[in-house]
């Protein structure tokens, strides 16, 4: 049987919450600890730091932990939220402003295939030159992501795909001999 010893009740939890949001935090003490620093970097006359590296403080680095905030804003609970908002003036990163997601390795296949493909319409062979660069249009599914040309290093990956021959899936060994690979 758990000890009721210290419990509080849910209505003193709640007037607690009213005076201080983060009295009880459930997030780690690392980002209290770095709220505070950047706090008190504000309160010290400092401008909001937002470059990694442009602050530190007592070894934490105020301007990497501003932007993973701003990055990660759908990740915090709404009091962090509150809190970053109103009391240290940081807001969510725009979408213009966030990193772009890395490509998998899955992705990175099918967007050379699909320029090795294009070559092959083309040309009617996949002779590339090692230094062939091939432009592909990407993006545009109609979720209102505009179309991008993509410029991918096809004759570098071609040499790569003939000497992993051996090494690659058969579907993957498959794909390519139906647009003209020579594998010798």
């Amino acid at each position: 049987m758990e000890s009721s010893a210290g419990a509080m009740t849910r209505k003193r939890r709640e007037q607690l919450e009213v005076i201080d949001p983060s009295w009880c935090p459930n997030w780690p003490v690392t980002w209290q600890r770095c709220f505070h620093l950047v706090h008190q970097h504000l309160d010290a006359g400092q401008t909001l730091p937002t470059v990694v590296g442009e602050a530190v403080r007592q070894g934490g680095d105020l301007g990497r932990w501003v932007t993973s905030v701003r990055h990660g804003w759908d990740q915090l609970t709404p009091v962090q939220q509150w809190m970053c908002e109103q009391i240290l003036g940081i807001t969510p990163a725009t979408e213009a402003e966030k990193p772009k997601a890395r490509t998998s390795q899955a992705d990175k296949w099918a967007m050379h295939y699909a320029a090795a493909q294009h070559f092959y319409a083309r040309e009617g062979h996949l002779t590339v030159p090692r230094k062939h660069i091939e432009t592909i249009p990407t993006g545009g599914d109609g979720d209102g992501q505009a179309q991008q040309d993509v410029a991918l290093k096809l004759g570098m990956w071609i040499d790569n795909q003939r000497r992993r021959g051996a090494a690659l899936a058969p579907e993957r060994v498959e794909q390519l001999s139906r647009v003209g690979m020579r594998w010798a």
